[in-house]
C-alpha cells in the first residue's frame, strides 16, 4: 500500500494540472500568508515564511499528494496567546521550533490514528462550514471593503466587530472598480464551469483563476491612467513588504530567542502550538483526502513528522507555526492539481516572487482573489451535500449541520468538538440498539419464550440495555440468549448474566445460554488471533 501511494504522489502526466494548481493556489496564499501574519501579531514577512517552509519543506517530506501546507487561521489565537505569555516575537519562534519536535514525538509515537476516530459526516461538516465563511468573509472584498484582509476562520469574534457590523461599513463605504471586477472575475469563473469551456482546445488549459487575476490587474492599471480617481489602491490591493537589497531583505527575518530555553512558558506555548497545528493537520489531511479525486490515502504518522519538520524549519527562520489547510489546497484540487508538484510549485513560486518580483504581485486587487475563494467556499459547501445527507437520514444529517452551525457560531476547533459529541451520541445510541435482538415468542405450553440474539461485537455500552431486559422479563418465562454470532463479549456482561442465574431461579425464568459449538469456537478465535474470548465464552 505505501509504495502505491508513492509512486502516484508525484506522476507527470498530471503536470498541466498540477502546474495551475500551484500557481492559483499560489496567488491565493499571498495575501493569507499576510493577513494570518498581521492577526497573529508577528512581523508581516513572517507569514510569507511560512508560506514557503509549508508548501516545500513539507511537500518534500510529505506522503499526501494533494496537501498545501502553510500558516493557517486557526493558529492566529494560540500564536497571539503564545505572545502575551511570552512577551516576544522570537521566545514564540523558539516556542514554534520545539513544538516541530513535540509533533515529530507524536509521528513516531502514532498519533495519527486519531483521525481515523472522526466520522466523515463531521468532515464534512468542517468543510461546509470553512466554505460558508469563506464565502461570508469575501462578501465585504467584494464590495471593495478590505479593511479586515485577515481572513480568520470564525464568523462571530469575540474581539472587536462581528460580521454584520462589517457588512453595514462595506456597504457603507462601497467601492465601485472593486464591485466591477468582483462581477466580471465572477462571471469569468462561472463562464470557465461551462462543459463547452471545458472541452475547448485552448480555454480548457487556461487557468481561470489566472485570467481573473490578469483581468483584475489590467483593469485598475487602465483606471489609474484614465480614471485615477476610481483606481484601487492601498489596503484594496495585495501589500506584501519590499525588499531593495540583500540586507534589507535579511532584516525581514527573525531568529528565535534560545536564552529562553529553559523558561517553562515557552514549553507550554510549545505544547499548545503542537496539539493544535497537529489536530488541524489530520483533520485538514483527512478531509483533502475525501476531495482527492484518484482517493489516495495519506499515511497520517509520516504527516505528523513531515509537519513538525516544517515547524521546526519555520521557527528557525521566523515563520509563523504551520499545518495542512483545506482552503489552499482545494484551491489547487480546483484547479487541476493531482500530486504534490503542485504544492512544490506554489512554494517555490511564492520564494521566487517575494524576492524578485514584490511589486508585481502587489497590483493584485483584492476583489479579484476575494471571487475565486467566494467560488472555491461554494466547491466546498455544495448545496447537494446537504441534500444528499438529509436523504441518509438523522444519524448522518445532525452531526453534519451541528459541525456547521457550531463552526459558524464558534471557531472551526470548537465547532469541530461539538460536532463529534452529537456524532459520537448517535454512534452509542446505534451501539446499544444494535448490541441485541429480542423476539417474544408464545410456546405450546403458554411459556413465554424471550430470545435474545447478541450482536457480533457486544461491549459495556449494551450492558444497560441486557440487564433491563433481564429485570423486566416475566416470572415464568424461557430466556434465551444467542451468542453464537458474538465475536466479543464484554466482561461485564458476562458477569450481568451470570448474576442473572440466581435471580432466574428464584422467579422460576429459565435461562438458557447458547454458545458457540467447539468448530466455532476455533473459527472465532482464530479469527480473533486470541483464545481469551473462547475462555470468556466457556466460563458463562
Amino acid at each position: 500500500m505505501g509504495n502505491i501511494q508513492k509512486s502516484k504522489v508525484i506522476d507527470f502526466g498530471h503536470l498541466q494540472g498540477d502546474i495551475r494548481g500551484g500557481v492559483i493556489s499560489f496567488l491565493v496564499a499571498v495575501p493569507l500568508c499576510l493577513g494570518i501574519a498581521l492577526a497573529s501579531g508577528a512581523p508581516l514577512f513572517s507569514g510569507i515564511i511560512a508560506g514557503i517552509i509549508g508548501a516545500i519543506v513539507i511537500g518534500i517530506f510529505s506522503r499526501s499528494a494533494l496537501s498545501i501546507s502553510g500558516p493557517e487561521a486557526g493558529l492566529i489565537v494560540v500564536v497571539l496567546g503564545a505572545i502575551e505569555s511570552l512577551g516576544s516575537f522570537p521566545a514564540v519562534l523558539l516556542a514554534i521550533c520545539l513544538a516541530g519536535v513535540f509533533q515529530i514525538g507524536f509521528g513516531y509515537a502514532k498519533a495519527g490514528i486519531i483521525s481515523n476516530f472522526f466520522p466523515s459526516s463531521v468532515i464534512k461538516g468542517m468543510l461546509a462550514g470553512i466554505g460558508i465563511i469563506l464565502i461570508i468573509k469575501q462578501i465585504p472584498h467584494l464590495v471593495g471593503y478590505d479593511a479586515d484582509a485577515a481572513e480568520e476562520i470564525v464568523l462571530l469574534p469575540n474581539k472587536g466587530i462581528d460580521i454584520i457590523d462589517q457588512f453595514r461599513l462595506a456597504f457603507g463605504q462601497f467601492n465601485v472598480a472593486a464591485i466591477f471586477i468582483a462581477i466580471l472575475s465572477l462571471s469569468l469563473l462561472v463562464l470557465w464551469e461551462q462543459p463547452w469551456v471545458k472541452k475547448h482546445r485552448l480555454l480548457k488549459n487556461i487557468p481561470a483563476a489566472l485570467v481573473v487575476v490578469v483581468l483584475g490587474v489590467f483593469i485598475n492599471e487602465l483606471l489609474k491612467v484614465a480614471y485615477p480617481q476610481w483606481a484601487l489602491g492601498g489596503n484594496h490591493l495585495v501589500q506584501l513588504p519590499v525588499a531593495d537589497s540583500p540586507a534589507a531583505f535579511m532584516q525581514l527575518l527573525t531568529m528565535p530567542d534560545f536564552t529562553q530555553i529553559t523558561n517553562p512558558q515557552v514549553y507550554a506555548a510549545a505544547l499548545s502550538i503542537a496539539l493544535v497545528a497537529s489536530l488541524e493537520a489530520l483533520l485538514s489531511i483527512e478531509a483533502i483526502d475525501d476531495l482527492d479525486p484518484l482517493k489516495r490515502r495519506t499515511p497520517t504518522n509520516q504527516e505528523l513528522k513531515a509537519q513538525g519538520i516544517g515547524n521546526i524549519l519555520s521557527g528557525l527562520l521566523g515563520g509563523l507555526p504551520v499545518t495542512s489547510i483545506i482552503v489552499r489546497s482545494s484551491v489547487s484540487i480546483n484547479a487541476g492539481a493531482r500530486t504534490k508538484v503542485a504544492a512544490l510549485l506554489h512554494g517555490t513560486l511564492l520564494l521566487v516572487c517575494v524576492v524578485a518580483i514584490p511589486g508585481v504581485l502587489n497590483m493584485i486587487p483584492w476583489a479579484s482573489l476575494a471571487s475565486i475563494l467566494l467560488i472555491t467556499g461554494y466547491k466546498l459547501a455544495p448545496v447537494s451535500t446537504f441534500r444528499q445527507l438529509y436523504r441518509l437520514g438523522k444519524v448522518r444529517f445532525l452531526p453534519f449541520v451541528t459541525t456547521v452551525a457550531a463552526i459558524l457560531l464558534t471557531d472551526l476547533l470548537t465547532g469541530i468538538a461539538i460536532g463529534m459529541a452529537v456524532g459520537l451520541f448517535f454512534i452509542l445510541r446505534e451501539n446499544y440498539r444494535k448490541g441485541h435482538q429480542t423476539d417474544t415468542i408464545k410456546t405450546e405450553n403458554g411459556r413465554p419464550l424471550i430470545r435474545i440474539r447478541l450482536g457480533e461485537h457486544v461491549s459495556f455500552l449494551n450492558k444497560a440495555g441486557i440487564v433491563s431486559l433481564l429485570r423486566d422479563a416475566p416470572d415464568n418465562s424461557t430466556i434465551e440468549i444467542d451468542g453464537t454470532q458474538s465475536t466479543y463479549i464484554d466482561r461485564d456482561v458476562l458477569d450481568a448474566i451470570r448474576n442473572f442465574r440466581s435471580t432466574a431461579q428464584s422467579r422460576n425464568i429459565q435461562l438458557i445460554f447458547r454458545r458457540p459449538t467447539a468448530s466455532e469456537l476455533a473459527v472465532t478465535a482464530q479469527r480473533l488471533n486470541s483464545v481469551r474470548y473462547r475462555n470468556r465464552m466457556q466460563e458463562v
